[in-house]
């Protein structure tokens, strides 16, 4: 009210073309206050722990061309990876290694699964000569999966380090270098204890709190990654407690 009685006011006081300039303005600063306050003012900062989206991965792509030598099968367990060779730990693990670790960003079945379940394999047969020489090709993969934040993807990831560094002698010590790329994730969601699905007891029993599944990673980081693996670690997690020292 009192902005048109200013205006009014103007248009007596002024000639018409600094009246019609006023006016202008003043229809300018009550669009801009309408748009502020149906916008809410300023737009919310994210979350440090919401999701993020993830482009489709090579994974997806050479799979669907039918790249790799695989084909889904079930057990009495559930489903399970065919391999078309019979020595898997005789792939080309620079080619198939870094490519099964870029499909851990997938959520869509069944290219989770076989990403998932075709790391492990590899892992489980490759032994320190094959996934050794393999390691820095796999750094990128790791950390675009932990950059997802998807609570998924994130303790798919952190199992899957676990087995890596305990897949052979050396293995856990290669990883020192690149603490700084992997870890700063895992600082964010260190205490971040909140469990995923419908009960706490389906979480513990499949190893899904993230908060847990981190210390047990650092331990693991820790135990071997060598003498130098502990100050690293404290050097980017600041809250760690040494597990051997202690």
């Amino acid at each position: 009210m009192h902005g048109f009685v200013w205006f009014f006011a103007c248009l007596r006081k002024y000639n018409s073309f600094i009246s019609l300039f006023l006016f202008l303005c003043f229809l300018l600063v009550c669009f801009l206050f309408c748009f502020q306050k149906q916008t809410g003012g300023r737009k919310k900062k994210g979350s440090a722990f919401a999701p993020r989206k993830s482009k489709p991965t090579q994974f997806r792509f050479f799979y669907e061309r039918g790249d790799f030598p695989i084909a889904l099968g079930c057990d009495t367990k559930g489903n399970i990876i065919k391999w078309k060779v019979k020595d898997i730990s005789k792939l080309d693990y620079h080619h198939y290694l870094p490519m099964f670790f870029d499909g851990l960003c997938e959520t869509q079945h069944p290219y989770d699964f076989f990403a998932e379940q075709g790391v492990k394999d590899l892992l489980a047969v490759g032994g320190a000569q094959k996934i050794l020489p393999v390691i820095p090709q796999l750094i990128i993969p790791i950390k675009s999966a932990l950059n997802t934040r998807n609570p998924v993807v994130v303790a798919r990831t952190l199992k899957i380090l676990q087995q890596l560094v305990h897949s052979g002698p050396m293995i856990g010590e290669a990883m020192v270098p690149y603490y700084r790329q992997i870890l700063p994730i895992l600082n964010i969601f260190k205490n971040r204890n909140s469990n995923l699905g419908d009960t706490i007891a389906y979480n513990q029993k499949n190893r899904m709190n993230i908060g847990d599944l981190i210390q047990e990673t650092l331990e693991a980081f820790e135990v071997t990654g060598g003498p130098d693996a502990f100050i690293n670690i404290k050097y980017m997690i600041p809250t760690y407690e040494s597990c051997v020292l202690s």
